[in-house]
């Protein structure tokens, strides 16, 4: 266990990781918080600023329990005109800016510099191979390819899950979504690659309607997964419900509930919670979530209580990725789950009250039904 000391020893040992106890878990991921609260403590002058106004520093994070007291940034900041200020680095060293858009269309600019891409690259791909295992197969994308939309969270890091597999296929292009196209390829994959969907659930649901009104099924792989992200709300406002989504899956998809994983996350954090066999969302050992009392955000509520969800992620050394989020959420009142792996689980509720309404998948479905309108409008022809 010794060797367990930085965050590049906990990726390439995840399933190590997983399997010790929590409070092992939390002894290695308060030391590697500490160290990156240190780091943009010392070099970055605006959070330390912040930390000094509320008479936070060095000495103030010294354990576990200390972390609650590690000033957070509200996700709002990252949608602000002057959020470069956020920056522990300097914007020439930024290698890539990442953006989500809510219906107030004002992006969420995340910037990561070389060093935060590389460890939440490596992160990221530890976690889908711990989780699905992937290096084969053949990824249908229910969604644009990275080509189309390059700096929008959700599809660049789903889109990572092309490096697993041997084949893929993108199936919105110019905003439209080819559903005809994406049932014929997965019969041709058939008996040729495991067949796996991936996308956002509003794009999932609207082929299992494709199918639906076709009369037609589909009966995927026994490895088969659909990995989803992006949410359960509509940019309509519906939700989808995810008892129903799994049981359209398990008839117009032929695969069982157990193979059919959402994960979590937001854009301005360098990891995803994802879903186990059971359906419970693993956290990645090495970041923390903190759940807030939504009267009292300086207090933590307990384990099965529901509360604001705050991220402290060690992961990022170009801003300090300790965030506060404006996502209801509660956690497992057990660090143990059935499927074996140890540590944190995560269950989003909604967004908080008074909180924009705003993903990726969000923005997405409201471009494609406004390219859709207006295609509609194009071809409706006045007698």
């Amino acid at each position: 266990m010794n060797k367990l000391t930085n965050l590049q020893d906990l990726i390439f040992n995840l399933e190590e990781v997983y399997n010790l106890p929590a409070e092992k878990q939390n002894e290695i991921k308060t030391q590697l918080i500490i160290e990156n609260f240190k780091y943009h403590y010392e070099n970055n002058e605006f959070y330390r600023n912040s930390c000094n106004e509320k008479k936070i520093n060095l000495n103030s994070i010294k354990t576990f329990n200390d972390l609650i007291k590690i000033p957070l940034i509200p996700v709002k900041r990252f949608k602000d005109v002057n959020s470069h200020l956020l920056l522990t680095k300097k914007l020439h060293e930024i290698e890539y800016e990442m953006r989500s858009t809510g219906t107030s269309g004002i992006p969420s600019v995340s910037r990561r510099d070389s060093k935060t891409v590389d460890n939440a690259l490596l992160s990221l791909y530890a976690m889908y191979r711990e989780f699905f295992k992937l290096s084969s197969g053949a990824s249908l994308f229910l969604m644009p390819s990275t080509e189309d939309i390059p700096e929008m969270g959700m599809i660049k890091v789903l889109g990572m899950i092309s490096g697993l597999t041997d084949a893929s296929w993108y199936a919105v292009k110019g905003n439209k979504f080819k559903a005809q196209e994406a049932y014929d390829l997965l019969e041709k994959w058939s008996h040729k690659h495991t067949r796996h969907i991936v996308g956002p659930p509003f794009l999932v649901y609207k082929f299992i309607q494709f199918l639906q009104k076709n009369n037609l099924k589909i009966k995927l792989d026994k490895g088969s997964y659909i990995i989803n992200l992006g949410g359960w709300k509509r940019f309509t406002g519906e939700q989808i419900s995810r008892k129903e989504y799994n049981d359209l899956c398990e008839e117009y998809l032929g695969i069982p509930t157990s193979n059919v994983r959402d994960t979590y996350g937001l854009v301005e954090c360098n990891s995803l919670a994802m879903e186990c066999t059971n359906n419970q969302k693993h956290i990645s050992p090495w970041v923390h979530y903190s759940v807030r009392d939504i009267n009292d955000l300086s207090q933590e509520v307990k384990p099965g209580e529901r509360g604001v969800l705050a991220i402290l992620d060690p992961i990022s050394t170009s801003y300090p990725t300790f965030i506060l989020t404006e996502d209801l959420v509660y956690l497992n009142d057990t660090d143990v789950c059935n499927c074996g792996r140890n540590g944190q689980v995560v269950n989003y509720i909604s967004r908080v009250r008074g909180a924009e309404i705003g993903c990726c998948a969000i923005n997405l479905e409201k471009q494609m039904d406004t390219a859709e309108a207006s295609e509609s409008a194009k071809n409706c022809v006045i007698v």
